[in-house]
């Protein structure tokens, strides 16, 4: 069991409607939501944790979160309005986003919300993206990690932990002080998925080779980048100290929108070592090259399964399965020292190369470079 916590809200898309011009469609969104919906169509068990308006936006979300088997125990209902972003969409650009979030059902989740004790069968969690940005909401998730983190070091089995900060600078009034609360929830993280793009907010002045080892000394058991039409690229702190590295491609599709792709990205890895029996830190630890890079490219083929098509609208279990790319990039790991790729956006982690869905199977994985960090 994966629970998925954060923002649920209406992306409100501009669109041309016939003999109207131009107006908004609501679609429901938002990183954490995303990432659940993506978890639940592929076949993994998955709760929500929020806050849901009663108004009919929130009806939509809800009736997303039950369609896509994704559990609602969790969930608190508000008479508070819905949060809408909106977004414009336009050709070889990444969309552009409007939040109106003030006084709205999800951000005020609080300390109160928070459930006493979690199933028994709760693995993961996963948080991040601008519900960190907010308050009430910020402070109530940070309890919560950090309560659950802790059980660590009592002596019980503490689930993974897995942040995804999908940065949106403009939510983000003071960045050094986001800088210093970014790094608290790395330091109580299990796994760290951060894109090119945040990498360029965060650490600007540091290349990327140094941020990701950062990353790893503060806690984390594996950090993962995606670096556009480079693929995605983790490093896995062994217990003995050693760093093994695994890069996985890019697979090529014609590209439709990217939204979505880095939520289906995270949620995709995740399903997979649920699937595979992975999901716990003592397991993480020991995942094999061969595994890491499985899990990565799995996420890789959900991710261009969703550029592949308009909105975050992830794919099924069978769809990745069966969906063999034709043409793929080389495996990719960068040397120590290299610097730090130009981003291409927060949700341009994924291939941008319009090509084949059908044919060849993929590379085999990287070779490992183990060393102490």
């Amino acid at each position: 069991m994966i629970i998925c916590c954060g923002e649920a809200l209406i992306d409100m898309v501009r669109a041309a409607i016939p003999r109207k011009g131009e107006g908004f469609l609501p679609f429901p969104g938002g990183s954490p939501f995303n990432t659940a919906i993506a978890i639940g169509r592929l076949g993994v068990p998955v709760r929500f944790m929020g806050r849901f308006s009663t108004d009919f936006f929130g009806e939509i979300l809800m009736k997303r979160l039950r369609d896509n088997h994704v559990e609602e125990d969790l969930t608190i209902r508000s008479p508070q309005n819905s949060t809408l972003a909106f977004v414009k969409l336009e050709k070889g650009k990444e969309p552009q986003y409007i939040f109106y979030t003030e006084g709205t059902a999800d951000r005020s989740l609080n300390i109160e919300d928070l459930p006493k004790k979690l199933p028994n069968n709760t693995h993961c969690i996963t948080f991040g993206s601008i519900a960190m940005t907010m308050e009430p909401i910020a402070s109530a998730i940070e309890t919560f990690i950090l309560r659950e983190n802790a059980l660590q070091g009592q002596g019980k089995e503490a689930p993974v932990i897995s942040f995804d900060p999908n940065i949106r600078p403009f939510m983000i009034q003071d960045r050094k002080a986001y800088v210093k609360q970014f790094e608290k929830w790395i330091a109580a993280s299990t796994i760290a998925k951060i894109s090119a793009a945040d990498f360029e907010f965060i650490y600007p002045d540091i290349d990327l080779e140094k941020a990701l080892q950062k990353i790893l000394t503060m806690g984390p058991r594996m950090v993962i980048t995606t670096l556009g039409s480079k693929g995605a690229l983790a490093l896995l702190r062994r217990n003995d100290g050693s760093v093994t590295r695994s890069s996985a491609p890019v697979v090529n599709v014609p590209v439709v929108d990217t939204i979505g792709a880095g939520d289906t990205f995270h949620g995709a890895f995740l399903a997979w070592l649920e699937l595979k029996r992975k999901m716990s830190r003592s397991a993480l630890a020991n995942l094999t090259d061969t595994e890491l890079y499985d899990a990565l490219f799995f996420a890789n083929k959900a991710a261009a399964l969703v550029c592949s098509r308009h909105g975050a609208e992830p794919p099924t279990l069978k769809e990745v399965e069966t969906f063999t790319p034709k043409a793929a990039a080389k495996p990719h790991a960068l040397a120590k020292g290299a610097g730090k790729p130009k981003a291409a956006g927060a949700h341009a982690e994924v291939p941008k190369t319009p090509g084949s869905e059908t044919g060849e199977a993929p590379p085999k994985p990287a070779v490992k470079n183990n060393k102490k960090t």
